[in-house]
């Protein structure tokens, strides 16, 4: 099997001995060797494929971080021009532009290779309940692959795509990791935006990535990382603490595991490599988290499930599958005062809950409890998702950022699993800490022979990147705010061709404006300092409105915190797109 991650597709196509053309070309048997798993909705053929490749034309991996990389989409995800079914053909609709998310990974040189199977309205954790078949387990077709993200966590694991996107309410990105030995990343809710997928419960629902390893997944972030303003959910990216070395993590004073022996034997092999590595090891009580837990299905949340989908399962009720109708109308009778009840509950128990993660850095807890056989699901169907669900039902409602983090494989050759999880915008932290144990526990990443490779050195940097546009740059007066603060600079490089750069009144010190618009933008020059988390708040305290820190999308298809503009501020400004940029722009000044 070829080297599907990212890092060695970027090397082959650099030294050219591979094109995307070729690599898609030789994926075709493959995808095609495959298909008993049903990881599949819809598959693009050559002439989908076409407009993709084109774009890539003239470019190379210096100019797009992810050129020519193979990529998954979750069948509740919008890829403009195809389907999106949410598992559902008669709630099919074809979009016409794709989710925000998609688009960036477009815009980075990614390339779709298909939609994926999923648990019909991502209401599941088994990959079972889909009219487009069982998606099968990558490892041993007789258990199931977890889900609702069940095909883009399979289609990663045979190597027919580089990574893929998710969806993760209640475990949906976490749970098939675990099963199929992935890497997979919930954010935080709202880093990644939502904007262009089918909701389950909106105000809880993450985009996820599954990839082969941490180095992967950081890539992938680095790209699908944006602050969304057309996205109600969405949330601005916060300066947290750098990953720690001598690191704490809580796991479970009592262990629940089905009985299931191998998952016992798999956390205990994870916590013996922290151990290894010099991490302490403190045993805390879980009660209030899994309290919450049992709020997503037994409280009025899943009144949100019917929310989203109303109308139509209103009208067409019979075209659900049997399960997920069985778990979804009845939400319809939920009152709202049974929501204001729940929510009362959740912000104790968060209370609770906050209290127990403060005590540590980390927690880890295995990812599932146990692995089914397909055909012991289907006998129990509700009972074995729920139970599924013990340790990443509570994720979402307790606003916590996960990590699932293969494990090893018990006897049979079935992959198991772990989750580290931490507070809010702790993202980077517990990718740092998912990649010193993926490499301690020596698995080889998917299906393959490799071991997963090491993560990038800026996830485990103790400052944060910053894009300055005007007199924060080399040379100008405001420099020396960031030099004295201990910043260097990182590079010299141009925004995406998606802003206009305007002279806001006032001054001296003159000061531009760089807002992002939808049409008629131009590249602006910029500039990427680092500077030090511990000089980023006295920094941002002398940032005067209507400027502000917000994510700005750079040439190479990144995003790093910098400064904008809010619109209001352009009143009475003058446009000085023309000119490229700041420099350009003050040289033109008049004397």
């Amino acid at each position: 099997m070829r080297d599907m991650s990212i890092a060695g597709l970027l090397e082959a196509y650099t030294a050219r001995t591979l094109t995307p053309r070729a690599l898609l070309a030789a994926l075709r048997p493959r995808l095609e060797a495959t298909r008993e798993h049903r990881a599949w909705i819809h598959l693009l053929d050559d002439a989908a494929l076409k407009p993709y490749l084109a774009a890539l034309e003239g470019r190379s991996p210096a100019d797009l971080p992810l050129f020519g990389i193979p990529f998954a989409i979750k069948d509740n995800i919008d890829l403009a021009g195809v389907p999106t079914t949410a598992a559902c053909p008669a709630f099919a609709y074809t979009p016409a532009t794709s989710a925000s998310v998609v688009a960036r990974l477009l815009a980075a040189g990614a390339i779709p290779v298909g939609k994926t199977n999923l648990d019909q309205f991502a209401t599941g954790l088994v990959g079972t309940r889909s009219p487009y078949g069982i998606t099968r387990n990558a490892f041993d077709a007789d258990y199931v692959s977890g889900g609702s993200s069940a095909g883009s966590a399979v289609a990663v694991a045979l190597g027919l795509v580089s990574f893929s996107l998710g969806t993760d309410t209640a475990g949906s990105g976490r749970v098939p990791a675990a099963f199929n030995n992935l890497l997979g990343v919930k954010p935080t809710r709202g880093l990644l935006s939502a904007r262009g997928v089918v909701p389950a419960c909106q105000s809880l629902d993450c985009v996820s990535v599954f990839a082969l390893d941490a180095a992967d997944a950081q890539r992938v972030m680095a790209v699908a990382v944006d602050f969304d303003a057309d996205d109600p959910y969405a949330r601005e990216a916060r300066p947290a603490a750098p990953p720690r070395a001598d690191l704490v993590v809580g796991v479970p004073a009592t262990l629940e595991t089905a009985g299931d022996i191998e998952t016992q034997r798999a956390f205990d092999r994870a916590v013996g490599a922290l151990e290894a590595q010099g991490a302490q090891i403190r045993k805390i009580d879980l009660a209030p988290m899994l309290a919450a837990a049992r709020l997503l299905y037994e409280g009025p949340w899943v009144a949100e499930r019917y929310a989203a989908i109303r109308q139509f399962i209103d009208t067409q009720p019979s075209a659900l599958h049997p399960v997920t109708r069985a778990i979804i109308e009845p939400a319809a009778g939920r009152s709202a005062a049974d929501c204001f009840d729940a929510l009362h509950r959740l912000q104790a128990l968060k209370r609770d809950a906050d209290r127990v993660l403060a005590a540590v850095d980390c927690i880890m807890t295995p990812t599932a409890p146990t692995i089914f056989r397909i055909d012991d699901e289907q006998r129990e169907p509700i009972a074995r998702n729920s139970m599924l669900g013990h340790y990443t039902n509570f994720m979402n409602l307790l606003d916590y950022a996960a990590v699932a983090v293969p494990a090893g494989f018990a006897a049979g050759g079935l992959p198991y699993g772990v989750t580290l999880f931490g507070p809010a915008f702790s993202d980077e932290a517990l990718l740092a800490y998912a990649d010193r144990l993926h490499r301690a526990l020596d698995i080889p990443v998917g299906m393959t022979s490799r071991l997963p490779a090491p993560l990038a050195p800026r996830a485990v940097t103790d400052a944060i990147r910053m894009v300055v546009c005007g007199a924060h740059m080399s040379g100008l007066p405001l420099n020396h705010q960031l030099t004295e603060r201990g910043g260097s600079l990182v590079e010299a490089t141009t925004t995406a061709p998606c802003y206009r750069l305007y002279a806001l009144p006032g001054g001296p010190p003159w000061r531009p404006g760089l807002v992002r618009v939808a049409a008629d933008g131009a590249p602006i020059a910029v500039e990427v300092w680092s500077l030090p988390l511990a000089a980023v708040g006295s920094f941002l305290a002398g940032i005067p409105a209507p400027l502000a820190i917000g994510s700005v999308l750079l040439a190479d298809g990144s995003t790093e915190k910098g400064f904008v503009c809010e619109a209001i501020g352009i009143d009475g400004a003058q446009d000085v797109t023309a000119h490229g940029g700041w420099r350009a722009a003050l040289a033109a000044r008049p004397a």
